[in-house]
């Protein structure tokens, strides 16, 4: 009758979460934050605040046809991170390809770590929560074996089981919080890492259609030749 009456008291989500104890707080506690950091990364990380290829396209039909200048008022005009990185090689067109290499290296080292920032709270809560989940079980299962040494649960063994079932449920609260916020973190890092290449690649591009006085060929080729 007691273990008909532990399970009847773990029928749905709310009995569940009671069961879990106080730790079930900072648990919930995390899921809430967790929530909060992967709504913000989903708006700050879509498609039209990194920049598209449709920018890339009318960025080098700029340069190309009407020159650098063209090429960063149309990057002015735009708020997203590839074009605020480009926008630092337009600003130095006329200087030397490494000085304009590094211009463009800085800034978007810059944008990487603002786009990044905002993801290692949910490194910490994937780290946390099962940590707190693991806790909450270690805890539920020493307050059985007290009740058995005490002798109150002496000859029981249902009064055991429902107490490590209604530890154990710490830990899989733990993991719930845990397992999509781990996702969620390396969803956005690879989007970041995509976001790299493309601008990696756009600039490539760009950097071809400058004047030939600041290129790579014409770096390589004011190199003074020994004798």
């Amino acid at each position: 009758m007691q273990k008909e009456a532990a399970a009847a008291q773990l029928d749905n989500l709310f009995d569940m979460v009671l069961a879990g104890g106080g730790l079930m707080i900072p648990i919930g506690l995390c899921s809430i934050i967790a929530l909060a950091y992967i709504v913000e990364r989903s708006v700050r990380l879509r498609g039209s605040r990194l920049g598209n290829a449709s920018f890339g396209d009318q960025l080098c039909d700029k340069v190309a046809n009407e020159g650098p200048d063209a090429g960063l008022d149309l990057c002015a005009e735009e708020e997203t991170s590839t074009a605020r990185v480009l926008a630092a090689g337009l600003k130095r067109a006329d200087a030397p390809w490494v000085e304009r290499e590094k211009a463009v290296e800085d800034a978007g080292s810059r944008e990487v770590q603002r786009l990044s920032a905002n993801l290692k709270p949910l490194v910490v809560i994937g780290m946390i929560a099962p940590l707190l989940g693991l806790l909450g079980t270690v805890w539920g299962m020493i307050d059985a074996f007290a009740n058995i040494a005490l002798g109150e649960g002496l000859g029981k063994p249902e009064a055991l089981a429902a107490g490590i079932s209604q530890a154990l449920v710490t830990t899989a609260a733990g993991l719930a919080v845990a397992i999509p916020t781990q996702a969620a973190y390396y969803y956005y890092k690879g989007r970041i890492d995509r976001f790299v290449r493309r601008t990696e690649d756009l600039y490539m591009e760009v950097s071809d259609l400058l004047s030939p006085s600041s290129s790579r060929g014409a770096a390589a080729g004011s190199e003074p030749t020994a004798r």
